[in-house]
This record gives structure tokens, C-alpha cells and sequence, in this order.
């Protein structure tokens, strides 16, 4: 697959995961990035690395292109929004539709690429204009492959689903409607698939008695209602994840399933699996059941609200639910039971600072501000972890097919580049030739409190891999749990609904299989650097199709991420077009070899600033250390470091804000520090990199006069002559610069 590059080049990203091969833009003219090649490798670079030469194109990217229609010199044509297709494409009068020059269309091939000949195309869809409200999600859609409108079959199946529960609906069903489950969400949240209650639990006496709480997860009961091979499930398939964008949810699921009847609204009869846990004083769970019920949450809470009546049980949120205020002391008892549990085995707890775009009516950003988490976030956090858990441990002991959420431990390589980054930074602690997530926990702990303790657990976060859904149990390193997958959130995760069904399965003394023949459904197009996207129809066994499932899932669920990023950086530049010249205060958060990003203090925006704002020397990346450093004056610039920087540029295309350094706002050199992260005592005033260039230069003219005034004084003969060759060669350039006079006649 053609990875294409905004410069005009290329790389081709082999299927069977060896070393990409470089593609010149002679190469790549007769392509576009997204299609399917064979190349042959012509020769190695310097680095080894290896380029080739286009011998067939395979494939051609079918899927519609999205970019702006603009007329030039009476020629209608398309520039891409992404800036990877490298060619603009030619459209025809005919092929505009109703679309006018700037706006954001949708675009079909008619004519492919050639070496003599750009790409023709229609018009297959107007967007609208570019500063239409919303239509940087409609652009990321498209862009990443997103399905976003439901097949005419979902919508009919979901209109002919009931309004309300009906008696059949309750049949084999725990009556848990006088319970007090609430829910506890976020503000803005629209769709309640979790609901808790807990309450203080003893039971027997001496050796065996039991004192700790009784904790009740249940989660909305969505494969009641989404049925195996059924147009809904297909298209929950299909999506396997909701995508969330500021001010907008692209569902994995139907409003009427999503907001409606899966939706734990309060005061509303809904069916749920329920998770019943007995949780001891130390944390453990020592005992846990599933099984199907009915339930009413008794209130909708939200974060902000739990944690200010934990703070104050006689306040005002306190006096508004005060029959509910027990019940949410016992739901923090047991959450400090489970955080200790947690401490003792060892889980990983990075405490990362996340933001939340703040829009406009009109979805532009009206502010960007650090999302804080208080114990009310933590508290349904650890109950969700301990539902997952005890579901993972169900289908485990019962040797049941599933997909399991495993996260694995570095790889050696990262590991060893995690090792000298901790010991170019002075840090005692390392990590073992084993690690355990202990190791990752105590490092994280230990380095809290340094300046650069943000930057710190970032590298330890890159070190580990990805969270993958698999079908084979390989436990999760970060959550340090043998066992773990997701059960929670059925409503916005394919691979939660699939658990469910294995649950319900279990409790009813049968297996689960998954049907090939109801899981053929349209497959997402091959992506760049990409495995082909797997169907379960071709694989060849049971445990084969799991992991075909998780394959799709956990692609999906990066498709999701990058979408959702995509829109975020468009905002980000939008909103930073309003800040050109302005200066900010910042943190430089990554060091690369081509610059350093900066993030601001005030508006938790991200920029770069190229090396070539760095000053007038050469700059060498140190990748062990993170650092750019000078040649020539050694000032140093790494992960950490203040810098005072100006908003020079905005690439609202290419999503890129870029900045200049105006000064150090504290020592661009990073200070070495000891284990307990404290700097050494500083010696003198901070110097800027340009202050610190010219005092080298003065340096080196005074030392070249000393030399000077050295000789004459030892050899005053030799500096006669050269001081009388100076003047004989000023001379001659002053003769050859003055005009010849003119003859008179």
C-alpha cells in the first residue's frame, strides 16, 4: 500500500510488515497515495534503507476523495484535504454538480493518474463551505473511513423495536427496580450504560466470616435487543466502536437503542446484566455472579456532583438526594478498599493532564481547559475495573471463546531506550530485564514531583504497546491483572456485546459460537501501513474467528482515535489563527531531530518549532538523552525545558501550528537533577541562545586579535610586511573598482 507525502514522495508499506520502500516523486506521479503496488527494490541508501521502482499498480483507491473546489484560470479542479494524494484533480465542467468554487466537496475518479497526466474526477457529493459549523467532522468521516449513516434495513428494524419494556421482555429476570442503582456520569453525557449500588456486607462467624461490601455493576442489556446476523448487528459490526467528536457522537448504535431503551435513563424500567460482587475490607473480591435483570436507576449524578457531596455530606448537592447520600459513603468505601487492592498489586496510575474543547453554538472553540478528575471518576473507575475482571475470570475459568483486552510490557527494544532515557536524566531506578507494572508504578511515584515528571511518564507510556482486543488471554501488563476484558460499555463497543452474549451463553449451559455466515458484512477498506481488514468468513476455525474479531475491533478502534484527533488539531488550529503573534509561555513536551514541540501553559496547545528558529548553528538530536544540542555553544534543549515562544504560522490544512522561540523562559538546558529530582543550585542568570551565539562570536574575534597583537610584538619585521601587503591589496581593489576616465575627441 502507497503511503504517500505532501512533498511528493512516497513510501510503500509492505503487507507482510518489512522495512518500508521509498518511492521518489518520479515514481509516485502515477499514483495516488492509497493504492495497492508491486515495486521492485532498485537500491539501499546510505542508512540501508531500501527504494524502489513502481512495476504494477494493483488497486486503486475506489473510495471518494474529499478537498475544496477551486477555479484557476477557467480550470475547475479539487486540491485533497489530504495533503498525502499529492495531485490535485482535474474536474469538468460537466462533473462540478451544483457545487461552487471553495466549497467542500466529495470526489469520484473517472480518470486515474498517469505519467503525462493529472487524476480526473466528479463531483459525488457536496459538504458544504469550509466555515460551515461541523464540517470538520463531515471532512474526518470521510477522510478516515468512518461509516456514519446506517443501512436502510438498521433504521427499519430499530423503528419496529418497542417504546417501552414489554412483559415478555421481563421473563427469567432478577426484579432489582426497588434497588437504588444510580448513575454517574459526565455533564455532557447522552447515553447511560452503567449503573451502581453498594451496601456494607457481613456474613458468618470466626475463621470464615466475611466483612466487606456488597458492590452491583449492572450494565445495560444490549444484546437483548441486537440479535446475531440481524441488520443492526451488522452494522454495530461494522462500526465495532462509537466515535466521539466535540458536540457530536457517531453512534455505534441507532438513538433509539443508544438514548433510548439501552440508555440506563432514571426512573425508567430497563433490562441490564448485572455484576454482583462481594468485596472484602482489603479490596479483594472474594466472590461474584452474573445474571440477567430488571432495574430502575433511582438518580442521573454527575461527577462534579458526587464529589462534592463526598466533600461535604451537609452541603447543598448533599440536602437535594439526602435518601441517596449513604448509599454513595458505601460507594467510596468500597472504592478505597479497591485503590488499595490496587496499590498492593502493583497497577500502573499515571497521573496524565487531559483537556476538554470547550465549543461555541457555532462548534468553533470557545476555550480549552485541563480535565480534572476527582474521586468521583475514580470511584466508577474501580468499579468498572472490577466487573471486567470478574467477567474475564468467568469466561476464563470456563474455558469459553472470547475477546480479551490485553495489554503487553515493553518490548526489549523499548525497554532498553526507556533505560538510557532514566539514566541520562540521573534517575536510579530502572527497569529489569522482566519488568512487572510494580516497577513502572514506583518509577512513576518517585518522579511526581520533578518539573519534568510530565514528560517522564510519557516515555513511560510509549515504552509499553497497545491495547489490543485478542482472542488470546495474555493479561494486562498496565492494570497488572492475569485477566481483563471489557463488559462495561456494550452500547459503545462491539467487543462488550460480544462478552455479554458469552455471559449469557455461560449462565444458560451453552456455548457461544460466532456464525460466519452472519458476520460476512462489508468490510473497511485496506489503510496505509495496514493489514487487510480480516473477515470472519474467511477464517478457518472458532479460535481463528476471535481473533479475526479482534483484529477488526481494535482497527476500528484506532480508526476511531485518529478521526477524533483529526477534528480536535482542525479546531486547534482554528482557534489559534485568532493568536498569530501573540506569545505564550510553554513546556517543551517532545524533542525531535527536525525541532522541538512546545506545549502552552495557557491554552494547552501544541506547536513546532523547527530547528531553524533554534539560531544560527548546527543542532544535534541526542535521542537517548531527548535533547537538541549546540555544537558550538552546548546549550541544550530538552523535554521540560521554559521557552517563551510566538504564534508564527497556522497550517489549517496540514494541521500544524508553528511557533518561534522569542526567549527562555527558564534555562533551555535541561539541569541534571538526582533521584529525589531536585536541580542543582543555579549559578548564573538564564542566557538566551542567540545572547549565548554572539558571546562565542566576540570570543572568537578577541582571540584572533591577541594572536595578532602576539606576532607583531615577537616578529615586528613579519607584521611590517603583512601590514604593508594589506594596504597594497586595499589599494588594488579601490584602482579596479574606480571607473577608467573617458577619452576626449
Amino acid at each position: 500500500m502507497l503511503q504517500g507525502h505532501r512533498d511528493g514522495h512516497g513510501f510503500l508499506i509492505p503487507d507482510d510488515g518489512s522495512a518500508d520502500v521509498y518511492l521518489s516523486s518520479q515514481e509516485t506521479h502515477a499514483v495516488m497515495h492509497g493504492d495497492r503496488l508491486r515495486v521492485r527494490v532498485m537500491r539501499f541508501d546510505k542508512r540501508g534503507r531500501p527504494e524502489g521502482k513502481v512495476l504494477e499498480i494493483l488497486e486503486r483507491k475506489k473510495r471518494p476523495l474529499i478537498g475544496r473546489l477551486l477555479l484557476e484560470s477557467g480550470i475547475w479542479l479539487v486540491a485533497p484535504e489530504d495533503r498525502r494524494m499529492g495531485q490535485d484533480i482535474l474536474i469538468p465542467k460537466n462533473g462540478i454538480a451544483n457545487a461552487t468554487a471553495g466549497q467542500v466537496v466529495a470526489v469520484e475518479l473517472t480518470e486515474p493518474p498517469s505519467l503525462y497526466s493529472q487524476p480526473v474526477g466528479r463531483v459525488v457529493e457536496v459538504l458544504g463551505e469550509i466555515d460551515d459549523p461541523g464540517m470538520e467532522i463531515e471532512i474526518a468521516v470521510r477522510k478516515y473511513d468512518v461509516p456514519h449513516r446506517f443501512s436502510p434495513e438498521t433504521l427499519a428494524q430499530s423503528a419496529k423495536l418497542p417504546e417501552k419494556l414489554r412483559a415478555v421482555d421481563l421473563k427469567n429476570r432478577i426484579d432489582l427496580r426497588d434497588v437504588p442503582l444510580v448513575t454517574i456520569d459526565g455533564e455532557d453525557a447522552r447515553d447511560f450504560d452503567d449503573a451502581v449500588y453498594c451496601e456494607p456486607f457481613k456474613q458468618g462467624r470466626g475463621k470464615k466470616a466475611f466483612d466487606g461490601w456488597r458492590l452491583l455493576v449492572a450494565i445495560a442489556d444490549v444484546s437483548h435487543y441486537v440479535k446475531p446476523g440481524e441488520p443492526l448487528d451488522a452494522d454495530a459490526y461494522e462500526r465495532a466502536t462509537s466515535v466521539y467528536f466535540p458536540r457530536r457522537v457517531i453512534p455505534m448504535l441507532p438513538e433509539k437503542l443508544s438514548n433510548g431503551l439501552c440508555s440506563l435513563n432514571p426512573y425508567e424500567d430497563r433490562l441490564s446484566m448485572v455484576c454482583d460482587m462481594l468485596v472484602s475490607a482489603d479490596g479483594e473480591v472474594s466472590a461474584y455472579q452474573f445474571y440477567p435483570a430488571v432495574i430502575s436507576s433511582h438518580a442521573r449524578f454527575t461527577y462534579n456532583e458526587v464529589a462534592a457531596i463526598l466533600g461535604n455530606t451537609h452541603g447543598p448537592e448533599a440536602a437535594k438526594r439526602r435518601e441517596l447520600v449513604p448509599h454513595l459513603l458505601h460507594l467510596h468505601e468500597v472504592y478505597r478498599a479497591l485503590l488499595s487492592e490496587r496499590g498492593r498489586r502493583g497497577a500502573i496510575d499515571f497521573e496524565t493532564t487531559e483537556t476538554q474543547i470547550v465549543c461555541d453554538d457555532n462548534g468553533r472553540i470557545e476555550k480549552i481547559v485541563p480535565r480534572t478528575r476527582n474521586d468521583a471518576h475514580r470511584l466508577i473507575e474501580e468499579a468498572m475495573l472490577a466487573a471486567n475482571v470478574c467477567a474475564a475470570d468467568f469466561i476464563h475459568t470456563n474455558k469459553h471463546h472470547a475477546l480479551f483486552r490485553v495489554h503487553e510490557g515493553p518490548t526489549p527494544e523499548k525497554r532498553q531506550t526507556l533505560q538510557n532515557y532514566l539514566r541520562s536524566l540521573g534517575i536510579s531506578l530502572g527497569i529489569s530485564d522482566d519488568p512487572v507494572p510494580r516497577e513502572f508504578q514506583q518509577l512513576a511515584a518517585a518522579t511526581k514531583d520533578r518539573p519534568d515528571a510530565q514528560q517522564i511518564h510519557q516515555m513511560l507510556l510509549r515504552s509499553m504497546q497497545q491495547a489490543i482486543y485478542t482472542g488470546t488471554n495474555s493479561g494486562h501488563f498496565g492494570l497488572a491483572y492475569p485477566a481483563y476484558t471489557h463488559f462495561t460499555s456494550p452500547i459503545r463497543r462491539y467487543p462488550d456485546l460480544l462478552v455479554h452474549r458469552v455471559i449469557k451463553a455461560l449462565l444458560a449451559a451453552k456455548r457461544y459460537t460466532l456464525d460466519p455466515a452472519k458476520m460476512n458484512v462489508p468490510q473497511a477498506p485496506k489503510r496505509p501501513g495496514r493489514a487487510a481488514p480480516p473477515n470472519p468468513a474467511d477464517a478457518r476455525n472458532e479460535a481463528e474467528r476471535w481473533e479475526v474479531v479482534g483484529a477488526h475491533c481494535s482497527a476500528n478502534e484506532r480508526r476511531a482515535d485518529e478521526a477524533s484527533r483529526d477534528v480536535e488539531a482542525w479546531l486547534k488550529c482554528r482557534y489559534m489563527r485568532d493568536h498569530l503573534g501573540e506569545e505564550f509561555a510553554g513546556t517543551v513536551s517532545a524533542v525531535t531531530s527536525f525541532g522541538l514541540f512546545v506545549q502552552l501553559d495557557a491554552l494547552y496547545v501544541e506547536g513546532l518549532v523547527h530547528i531553524t528558529e533554534l539560531g544560527g548553528e548546527y543542532y544535534r538530536f541526542d535521542e537517548v538523552r531527548q535533547e537538541l544540542r549546540g555544537e558550538r555553544t552546548g546549550i541544550r534543549y530538552a523535554t521540560g525545558a521554559r521557552v517563551q515562544v510566538q504564534v508564527s504560522r497556522v497550517d489549517l490544512d496540514g494541521r500544524r501550528i508553528d511557533f518561534r522561540l522569542v526567549r527562555e523562559a527558564d534555562e533551555a538546558r535541561a539541569p541534571s537533577r538526582s533521584a529525589t529530582g531536585k536541580p542543582p543550585a543555579r549559578k548564573r542568570a538564564p542566557k538566551t541562545a542567540v545572547q549565548a551565539l554572539d558571546e562565542v562570536r566576540q570570543a572568537d574575534r578577541d582571540v584572533k586579535k591577541s594572536r595578532k597583537a602576539a606576532v607583531a610584538a615577537q616578529h615586528p619585521v613579519k607584521a611590517a610586511q603583512q601590514a604593508a601587503k594589506r594596504a597594497a591589496g586595499k589599494a588594488a581593489k579601490k584602482a579596479v573598482a574606480k571607473p577608467a576616465p573617458r577619452k576626449r575627441r
